[in-house]
């Protein structure tokens, strides 16, 4: 009997069984593997933060509002594509771990110490991130205006108001889920990445905030308030809400409960009871 290649997309059911599958296999992993895997998913993600504010620099009155928006999503999309093509631990991502903790699969001890490592390990890679690039001054390029962007990024997400941004880390954790969930119908590369193109470059449109994301731009910002006031001078911002203690609790905290929220049960605990739920039919 000849073996036959199947090439067409996983459909729905097989895709919440691979989700599944995947889960186990993320909470069963060595823990100093997946805390590697995690600080390079923050790199990954710095990375595309970092292309994201190169190339909505200067914009600012060029390009109509939603345009500059929809460039600025779409590049930003290196990062997922770095974390799920090249392989990586992303916080946000693995609140589809939950699915598999519902099925009993996964211990509640196996699903926190997971979101625990890659949390701390995104922290680690994208404040790392935004440390060595400070250090290159890649912000002063296009005559500062780079850096002129990454400071109005940080201090925008830092004048959100606390439910706003929980509800913002709702929004954009559905929507990176909804991207990871469709690479799992994948069969190729390719299809991974336009599987998160839309709902990623969406997320960013939209102005949505990603936990992870912010570990990139708002230090990014800090850094360049505390060790180059010369140039922050020359940007006549107001950052007086740029501190470390509102990055942690204004930001952080709320938008790390939001994208919880939104992965966890708008897409993982959704999906789970309509294609994982045994029926009791005693």
């Amino acid at each position: 009997m000849t073996n036959e290649i199947r090439i067409d997309a996983l459909l729905p059911a097989e895709m919440a069984k691979r989700a599944e599958y995947l889960g186990v296999r993320k909470a069963e992993a060595p823990i100093l593997t997946t805390f590697t895997l995690a600080i390079l998913a923050g790199a990954f993600i710095a990375l595309g933060a970092i292309f994201a504010t190169t190339v909505a620099a200067g914009t600012s009155g060029v390009w109509p509002f939603g345009v500059s928006k929809l460039i600025s999503g779409v590049v930003f999309c290196l990062g997922l594509i770095l974390v799920i093509v090249g392989g990586a631990e992303l916080f946000t991502g693995n609140n589809l771990i939950v699915m598999a903790w519902a099925s009993g699969k996964v211990s509640t001890k196996g699903l926190l110490q997971n979101w625990v490592i890659v949390y701390l390990g995104n922290f680690i890679g994208s404040l790392g991130t935004a440390m060595l690039v400070f250090l290159s001054k890649q912000y002063t390029f296009g005559g500062g205006s780079i850096g002129a962007t990454a400071l109005q990024i940080a201090n925008g997400k830092l004048h959100l108001g606390f439910l706003q941004a929980i509800a913002l880390g709702i929004l954009c954790n559905i929507l990176v889920c909804l991207a990871v969930w469709l690479t799992f119908s994948a069969r190729s590369t390719v299809d991974k990445i336009m599987a998160i193109l839309f709902p990623i470059s969406a997320f960013v449109a939209a102005g949505f905030e990603h936990s992870v994301a912010n570990m990139y731009f708002i230090p990014m910002g800090l850094l360049m308030k505390l060790f180059d006031p010369s140039f922050v001078n020359q940007t006549s911002l107001e950052l007086s809400q740029l501190t470390w203690s509102n990055f942690f609790i204004n930001n952080l905290l709320p938008v790390t409960v939001g994208n919880i929220i939104g992965g966890s049960i708008f897409v993982a605990a959704v999906y789970w009871s309509v294609f994982l739920r045994k029926e009791d039919l005693s």
